[in-house]
């Protein structure tokens, strides 16, 4: 029997390409048929190899799930941007590579990034995700997740109402 590593960790900066790469991936496939297909795609080349580079010395955490050498995922965390709610931290992003997702990756590195915020003394977080982005609805709502607020994105002419999940 063979044994794999799965890792969670901090992004490193020599990992950009395949971070960039992740995202990539995972915004078409996620969002593809929702946002429409010109300002999805002006969001994701805005977030190359040189974006994610500056992302990983940056203010907010960027946390990598490798998966026996290969950057399967990514998180992206800090302090809440939502002032008027109670929750201190907010997990801003969680993606995962399409073939790395429905195995577990996505709850063990919820649960990291969970963590991480809690241990940097943030009481509570939120993550926002689009209300018809039914797997991501699905994921924090089965993560235990309480709906609690509700915004707009504009993408381009199109606007999408948003849900902020919340853990206590």
């Amino acid at each position: 029997m063979k044994t794999v590593s799965i890792e969670i960790r901090p992004g490193e900066p020599q990992e950009a390409s395949a971070i960039a790469d992740v995202h990539r991936v995972s915004w078409l496939q996620t969002y593809g048929g929702l946002i429409p297909h010109r300002p999805l795609v002006q969001m994701v080349n805005r977030r190359d190899e040189t974006w994610w580079r500056k992302a990983t010395r940056g203010p907010a955490t960027l946390l990598v799930v490798d998966v026996a050498g290969t950057i399967a995922g990514y998180a992206t965390l800090g302090l809440s941007r939502a002032k008027a709610l109670p929750q201190e931290g907010e997990i801003y992003e969680i993606y995962l590579r399409p073939e790395y997702q429905g195995i577990g990756l996505g709850r063990i590195l919820f649960g990291e990034a969970k963590s991480l915020l809690r241990s940097l003394g943030c009481r509570g977080l939120v993550v926002w995700c689009l209300e018809d982005s039914e797997h991501a609805y699905q994921f924090f709502q089965g993560a235990g997740g309480t709906d609690i607020a509700e915004g707009m994105e504009d993408f381009g002419d199109k606007h999408l109402k948003k849900v902020g999940f919340a853990w206590n």
